[in-house]
């Protein structure tokens, strides 16, 4: 069988979400800090309040996990914006059968989406972390004779010949197209421009893209072949944050950042809220909550390896942590 390679992950990325467990190939940052889950909570919060506290309204989350940056939130939620609480109605959306288990025993109270086309109407709030790095992409390549695109049969690449206006880029470059994820934040942008709310994100990948590839595959905690075993190892890719933003203005809503995430944690308190929960702990305990603060947010580990983009309705204030972006 030959297929386009966004086919070939997509098929191999929902055969894998759907029959194990990704927390035991990697960890993501709601695993790392239960600070990380609270300051988003404080996030939808303050962004609900600048909505002008409208009642119901949506709080929904983009592959969510375990349930574990949900779980976090509300609980922040609860003791510090009680009145959000009560008006927010919990939906994930997740197509797994084996995560949505996994989801219910933290966040019992959710109901779940297979997309976000489902989503009850009205104003919205949406988190999302290292969702949009497990969509689908293309990879395109500068050939002498022009562009041709990656297709993959039996465990490896083929090229197609392809029109494609690449610009002025060398032979051998490697331009990757996330279609997936831009069709997404455009259909979000759309709705969030004509019924109210805010989208954040938060993934891997640098502020400004340019030609590379950067498909990667891991199993077992480790870095694997991308084209073997599909089904048996995550496959991701950088997530385009600029294109992003245009698909998101091109709707009429308002795009903010990206901005580093280190940066965009420490605006929202991240170390401020890490140290009030250390102070209870055993200092074995404390130390390592705050060395999970630090993993989180030092521009050397992940920092500034992922990033944060926030879509919006048009009239809204800047969201917090992006006071200063634009």
């Amino acid at each position: 069988m030959i297929e386009r390679l966004d086919q070939f992950m997509a098929r191999a990325n929902a055969a894998y979400y759907a029959s194990r467990d990704p927390f035991q190939d990697f960890t993501t940052s709601p695993e790392i800090a239960q600070a990380f889950g609270e300051v988003l909570g404080a996030w939808a919060a303050v962004v609900w309040e600048s909505m002008g506290c409208p009642a119901p309204v949506v709080l929904a989350e983009l592959g969510p996990g375990r349930g574990t940056l949900m779980a976090d939130a509300l609980r922040a939620v609860a003791k510090a914006a009680p009145r959000f609480r009560g008006a927010l109605q919990v939906h994930l959306v997740e197509a797994s059968p084996r995560l949505r288990a996994e989801q219910a025993r933290r966040v019992p109270d959710a109901q779940w989406h297979g997309g976000i086309e489902t989503l009850p109407p009205g104003p919205l709030i949406l988190l999302a972390n290292e969702f949009l790095d497990a969509l689908p992409i293309r990879q395109l390549v500068r050939r002498a004779g022009g562009w041709v695109e990656r297709f993959v049969e039996d465990g490896r690449f083929v090229e197609r010949p392809v029109s494609h206006d690449g610009g002025d880029v060398p032979e051998g470059a490697v331009v990757e197209l996330g279609e997936a994820a831009r069709d997404l934040v455009a259909a979000l942008a759309a709705r969030l421009a004509r019924e109210g709310g805010a989208a954040l994100f938060l993934d891997y990948g640098p502020e400004r893209s340019a030609p590379g590839e950067s498909l990667q595959a891991i199993r077992a905690g480790r870095y694997a072949d991308a084209l073997a075993a599909p089904g048996e190892a995550d496959l991701t890719a950088h997530v385009d944050f600029a294109a992003l933003a245009v698909a998101a203005r091109d709707a009429r809503a308002r795009a903010w950042g990206p901005v580093p995430q280190g940066p965009f944690l420490a605006r929202l308190g991240l170390f401020q809220r890490t140290d009030r929960l250390a102070r209870s702990q055993p200092p074995a305990r404390a130390a390592a909550l705050i060395e999970a603060a630090r993993r989180l947010a030092e521009p050397d580990r992940m920092g500034r390896l992922f990033n944060a983009l926030c879509i919006a309705h048009p009239a809204l204030p800047a969201p917090p942590g992006f006071e200063a972006a634009c």
